[in-house]
């Protein structure tokens, strides 16, 4: 599935370092008392129906999926007995897309009722557009931060290219103004952004992890949002660096006895390279998000 495509046929480190969204509703945690390690599947390229979907993700081990959150009443119904049959958690994705900051508001606020609808354990933003202004993008994030208050459901906002996070510094005024923003970190993205694995941001990038909830564990580099295949040698360094932050994120989550959420967000052609002249890609996709899984439990699990 191409999540710009669907989302056009939606419409829709120490002290003083983690501040946490307050959320006083019953429904506070959909996480709570479950295994604070939460790993899911994307549908992102997956060819199959949902129900084939959700047998191959809890085949494989999967805790939980993550797909954009459905509008018409077929899909949320087919959706909501996917998961059920297969006793899998559900993460949604919400955000809008026209270039029309009215018509985009629109359908982010639609997008996002729909979520909460579907009572998933969070729902992830891809907010605004990186265009739009500060205060418009701002306006989207407020929207999320009531919901969330009223529902009890977790609404995380994604650092994306294009989006209102779509770079480091962008994201730290937004941190700054802006004290229940919670972020999906999804850091492969400000890899190639600012064109370095984020050496000479530190003080910025543990800004973003202070405010993490939920990770998308996709290792990108100076280049690109993907690397090619992780398991490859080559990429060492900027596998190790994303370690090194979902690290921070894990033991911080681990002291608030809190759970942590991960997406394993590697993509298909053209996020995956493919060959010239035959499409045809370098890797397995699917083989590459479960070796991720595989090394996130293996370095989580408790």
């Amino acid at each position: 599935m191409k999540r710009r495509n669907f989302l056009k046929q939606s419409s829709i480190i120490t002290t003083g370092f983690f501040a946490e969204i307050s959320s006083k509703k019953e429904q506070s945690t959909n996480m709570e008392n479950k295994n604070d390690l939460i790993i899911l599947a994307t549908n992102w390229g997956f060819e199959g129906d949902i129900f084939q979907f959700c047998e191959k993700a809890s085949l494989a081990g999967y805790d939980g999926i993550e797909v954009w959150a459905p509008t018409q009443k077929k899909d949320i119904d087919e959706l909501s007995q996917a998961v059920k049959k297969y006793g899998l958690q559900l993460g949604l994705l919400a955000g809008g897309s026209d270039k029309d900051f009215s018509i985009h508001k629109d359908q982010f606020k639609r997008s996002i009722t729909n979520g909460i609808n579907l009572n998933p354990i969070y729902i992830n933003c891809h907010s605004g557009k990186d265009f739009f202004s500060f205060e418009q993008n701002k306006e989207l994030i407020s929207f999320t931060i009531q919901q969330a208050q009223l529902s009890g459901i977790p609404i995380y906002h994604e650092t994306h290219r294009g989006r209102s996070l779509f770079a480091g510094h962008i994201t730290k005024r937004f941190i700054d103004e802006i004290k229940e923003l919670r972020l999906t970190l999804d850091i492969s993205h400000w890899c190639n952004v600012h064109e370095s694995l984020l050496g000479d941001q530190g003080e910025m990038v543990n800004l973003a992890l202070s405010r993490t909830d939920h990770i998308h564990a996709r290792i990108g580099h100076a280049e690109g949002p993907q690397v090619n295949d992780p398991r490859a040698p080559e990429w060492k360094d900027a596998v190790d660096a994303h370690i090194s932050w979902w690290d921070k994120v894990v033991e911080r989550k681990r002291i608030e006895s809190k759970p942590i959420t991960f997406l394993t967000e590697f993509g298909p052609p053209s996020y995956l390279p493919t060959l010239p002249f035959t499409n045809q890609p370098v890797a397995n996709q699917w083989e590459i998000n479960v070796y991720m899984m595989d090394l996130l439990r293996k370095r989580y699990k408790r």
